[in-house]
């Protein structure tokens, strides 16, 4: 387990989780989870109107709380990496600005055209 940044784990190339969590990500995102976080809700609505026995109802619940924790883990993954490379963007347009006010491009600018698309890769 590695309690770094998820962008600075294995350089430049994306981890099998981090891979997981941008897949995981846009199908949070669609319409497809909205439907199906939409059976879940009328599911454990429809055990309590049936008035089923209570472990119906746990079993309701413990499936929403476990959707909530994943989502939840997913969701501080993906704001860390956006957060980061957003960081870096910066970081590298400051870098060529005072690189073009001295004179010539240079590292600077190459680092700003790496950066550009940074989202993509982390």
């Amino acid at each position: 387990m590695a309690l770094q940044h998820p962008a600075d784990r294995g350089g430049h190339k994306r981890g099998t989780f981090e891979r997981l969590a941008g897949s995981v990500s846009n199908f949070t995102s669609s319409a497809a989870f909205f439907v199906f976080c939409l059976g879940l809700v009328a599911l454990t609505l429809a055990v309590h109107v049936a008035g089923l026995g209570s472990a119906w109802l746990l079993l309701a619940g413990d499936a929403m709380t476990a959707v909530t924790l994943l989502l939840l883990a997913l969701l501080k993954n993906s704001e860390l990496r956006a957060e980061r490379a957003i960081q870096r963007k910066l970081d590298a347009l400051a870098a060529a600005l005072l690189e073009a006010q001295e004179g010539e491009p240079g590292k600077a600018h190459r680092d700003l055209k790496s950066v550009i698309r940074l989202e993509d890769e982390i």
